[in-house]
Parts: C-alpha cells; structure tokens; sequence
C-alpha cells in the first residue's frame, strides 16, 4: 500500500499522507516517497495547484515514534533528515500554489510540513501542537522557520517551549491557520482552487518565487541547524526519559540534561 496517495485532477492535483492506522505519522517509507512524489510534482509544468491533506482521522500526527526508536543517531539519522530537509525545501519553493488541508491533528513534522504551504486552510475541530518539547526534541522541518514567520520570533519561541495543543480557532487567531471550515472542508476546498484557476497565476506564482528566492538561504541554514541540534538531542537524557514515558504512557521527569 502506498503511504502518498496520489490525485491529478487536471491541473490540481491531491496529495494525501496515507497511514491512517498511525494518524498518518511520518516514517521512512513515507518520507522517502514523500520527497519523490514532491520531486515529480515540482516538475510538472501542467500542475498549477498542489491540495495536501491526510487520510482517516488526522492530517499527521508528526514523525513516527517507532522510527525514532530504531534510528540510530549514524547514518541513517543524517539520511532522515536530510530527506525532510528536501520535502520541505521543495515543498515551500516549488511554483505551483499549494494547500494545506488539516483535520484532526496536526503535530510536530506533519505541522511544520503543513506550514510550509501558502495556504494553511483547518476544520474547525483540527487540533494543532509544536509538541516536539515533550519528548526532549527541538521542531525540525524547517518548524523554527515557519513558526517564525507566522507568529514572529518571540511568540514562536514560547509556543515551541510549551509544546501544549492549541485549537483551530486558536491557531486561526495566531495566524498559524489563514481560514477556518466546519463540516464543508471540500467545498471550501473545491471554491478556493476556482478561484485560483481564474487568477493570473503566473503573476501569482512569480510573487512566490520572489519571496522564496529571498527567504531560501535563511531556510536552508535553519535545516542545518535543526539537523545539527536534533542530533545532539537525540543522545539526550531527557529525549531518552521522554520516549520512556510517551512508551510507558506516563507524565516524563526531565532533569535539563
């Protein structure tokens, strides 16, 4: 079963994160096809309007737990994060408009992942946490960039600290969400990408491409850094004592080290 399904409607097409089993979490297998699928997308000159959203009850609930269980911090980990680092990267610069459309959770990378879009559109009941904090990591994919841009350094800084789950509602009067939708998520959807059909997007996508040239350096040296700081946090006491109890399904006992 492919873990991206994937919909061309024409000129739009559907990418849906697809293990509904494990709210859609992101393991290797889905990261791996993740970054192909975004690859072959961001070269197709006949797609225009990219629609993101997950499977069964959750848009994502951020990376798998079980990965970060096998993951050695060698190798494999540079690997891992060097493929987010290019789902991400190609995500927010490809030239085409992309949706991100959440319901249910959106945590930890599968909110990073959403933020990266021009749009972040959430049904009222979508739940969304920068919850990284909780098992002693810092926000990767690109989190600590997008967090940033939409809510500003010092508000950014304070919600990847508390790493609490915040409403839509909540999250729309942030400015983390741009619209908000109750049970007509696909009509909202279907009357969004209309309009954006009838819009001179290549004028559009030559405002994106300004802003991403601009802000593609700053994006890219704060891969790095998360890369870097996620490494020397996985060997962590406190990311061990927080895996222990996500596990153990307890409250962690973090002592800072």
């Amino acid at each position: 079963m492919s873990t991206v399904n994937v919909l061309i409607q024409g000129s739009v097409v559907v990418l849906e994160l697809n293990r509904p089993e494990a709210l859609n979490a992101m393991n290797v297998e889905m990261l791996e096809e993740l970054d192909r699928v975004l690859d072959e997308i961001s070269q197709n000159e006949d797609v225009k309007v990219v629609i993101v959203r997950g499977s069964g009850n959750a848009f994502s609930a951020g990376g798998d737990i079980k990965m970060m269980l096998q993951e050695n911090v060698g190798g494999d980990f540079d690997q891992v994060m060097d493929t987010i680092g290019s789902i991400v990267t190609k995500f927010y610069t490809m030239p085409k408009v992309t949706i991100s459309a959440l319901h249910g959770a959106a945590a930890g990378l599968g909110l990073s992942f959403a933020l990266a879009s021009d749009f972040v559109v959430a049904h009222t009941s979508t739940k969304l946490a920068m919850n990284f904090i909780k098992i002693g990591l810092i926000p990767d994919g690109g989190g600590h960039f997008f967090m940033e841009k939409r809510l500003g350094e010092a508000k950014a800084k304070q919600m990847i600290w508390e790493g609490k789950t915040i409403s839509a509602e909540e999250a729309h009067g942030l400015g983390l969400v741009d619209s908000l939708v109750g049970d007509q998520m696909e009509e909202e959807i279907s009357h969004r990408v209309g309009a954006l059909l009838q819009a001179p997007l290549q004028a559009m996508l030559e405002t994106k491409l300004i802003y991403t040239k601009q802000s593609l350096p700053r994006l890219e040296q704060i891969l790095e850094l998360e890369k870097n700081a996620q490494r020397r946090m996985r060997v962590s006491q406190d990311h061990r004592e927080g895996i222990r109890a996500f596990v153990e399904k307890r409250r962690p006992q973090f002592s800072g080290k």
